[in-house]
């Protein structure tokens, strides 16, 4: 390598600031340029979410950059979903039959500012913020930024460009607008937006609720959920549709329809958000979307990673655990390319592209269930036995959702091909009455896994066709 190689970044998020971190410490020179005001000098936006689900993934990108401790220190153990149902009882998904399998609630800001901090701290990397990037010359790798302090436009370039700005990336919408090359782009939105609440401390500083789990209030069309922050608060976000419901955000429009609204489907959150009406007006409704697009380089001088190339949907938790393992597999690919870019690129993305195209469709297929399926009888048989499998035979099986959140080994794609044939095994086995009471631990898993190897071959039979 050059050490005198230069990379612009262009997004100081969480995606951006890692990978920073982690290119710094090979010996490049790195600009890292953000659009938004040091989230280390302002306070945080209301209505912008301020926790998020860190797991096995994202701890591997931290742990490449030397962090994960630090990180490890703003995180809250969740050791499964606890389901709240109208009339207010509750029960306890666990996450895995694994105890040491969790996932971990952690501060956005709190992990953006310590990721920052670090990037600081090396002597070759240069910080802008405040600079709006105007203009991107994919061929050059440079670009052009409004500083929103004094107005003025200035330019910086690179020997490569990467572009981490997330899911209105100002990098894509350049290689979309180009016409050298054909760039395809998607942009899918659900029909449900998404607003933020909170849960205030008790009075003595602990929490309201169980802080151990991600709190679920199923409701069929629309839900609610809770995670827990280090300051005794809960962050709870309403998922609902924009219309075409008795509820839904076109009609939410006065204090009382919202607190009938409420007091009617999650009627044992009220007590716990005193300025419930307050909250819900000043807040912000955003909208949930996936986004896809391709290819994610041009001209061997710039590529897009994180949000900016595969935004994704909340609802398996995996957006930034995907963007930090993008830091990963990046990493991977300039210890194996090193001083060819376009390798580097090429090499990236064809590795990653499958990858993050199956968390997408799985995050939207968790939205359904979390909303829909998480209080069904049926769906809860078969979380319960699949608990009782991990539990019993650790190295034999492990739930789709094991698969996906704590195998960071195991591709996206691997885990949604084997997760979904054993969910649809394991459904069709129950509901057949195949898998009895009668049967032992043992039995089951048998039946499981042949099941689960059948469904696999068919599927492999019928794409082959």
């Amino acid at each position: 390598m050059n050490k005198n190689e230069h990379i612009l970044i262009i997004g100081a998020g969480l995606c951006g600031s890692l990978l920073a971190l982690r290119m710094a410490q090979r010996g490049y020179r790195i600009t890292l340029v953000e659009k938004r005001p040091d989230l280390r000098k302002v306070t945080q936006d209301a209505g912008r979410s301020i926790n998020l689900a860190l797991s096995d993934r994202g701890l591997k990108g931290l742990r490449l950059a030397g962090v994960e401790e630090e990180a490890r220190k703003l995180c809250i153990p969740m050791q499964g979903r606890m389901i709240h149902d109208k009339a207010g009882n509750t029960f306890l998904s666990k996450y895995s039959g694994r105890d040491h399998e969790f996932i971990n609630s952690i501060s956005r800001p709190g992990l953006n500012m310590l990721l920052l901090d670090e990037v600081e701290q090396m002597d070759n990397v240069t910080l802008h913020f405040n600079k709006g990037c105007q203009e991107v010359d994919l061929e050059n790798a440079s670009a052009t930024f409004k500083d929103y302090e004094t107005g003025t436009i200035e330019s910086y370039s690179g020997d490569v460009l990467l572009g981490t700005d997330g899911a209105g990336s100002a990098v894509r919408k350049s290689m979309f607008e180009h016409r050298k090359f054909l760039f395809s782009f998607s942009q899918q939105w659900l029909t449900h937006g998404y607003k933020e609440l909170e849960i205030p401390p008790a009075e003595d500083g602990g929490y309201r609720i169980d802080k151990g789990a991600l709190h679920i209030w199923p409701r069929g069309a629309d839900m609610l959920i809770a995670l827990p922050n280090l300051d005794g608060s809960f962050t709870v976000t309403l998922f609902a549709p924009y219309e075409n419901s008795d509820y839904c955000f076109n009609n939410l429009t006065t204090d009382y329809k919202v607190m009938e609204y409420f007091n009617s489907e999650f009627a044992d959150i009220v007590p716990l958000i005193p300025d419930l009406t307050k909250e819900f007006f000043d807040n912000p409704t955003g909208p949930l979307g996936t986004i896809k697009c391709s290819p994610w380089s041009s001209y061997g001088k710039t590529l897009i990673l994180g949000d900016a190339a595969h935004a994704i949907v909340p609802f398996y938790g995996q957006g930034m655990n995907a963007s930090f393992e993008d830091v990963v597999v990046f990493d991977e690919m300039v210890e194996k390319h090193e001083g060819d870019w376009s390798k580097i690129f090429s090499a990236y993305e064809q590795a990653r592209k499958v990858d993050t195209d199956a968390i997408a469709d799985l995050a939207v297929d968790n939205f359904h269930e979390m909303k829909e399926h998480t209080a069904s009888p049926l769906f809860q048989e078969k979380r319960k036995l699949e608990t009782a499998l991990e539990a019993q035979f650790p190295n034999d099986y492990n739930s789709k959702y094991s698969l996906v959140t704590f195998n960071e080994n195991i591709p996206y794609n691997e885990a949604m091909r084997r997760g979904r044939a054993q969910d649809k095994a394991i459904l069709n086995l129950i509901d057949d009455g195949v898998i009895t009471d009668e049967m032992n631990l043992a039995d089951k898993l048998a039946v499981v896994l042949k099941e689960t190897e059948d469904i696999l071959h068919d599927d492999a039979v019928i794409k082959n066709l």
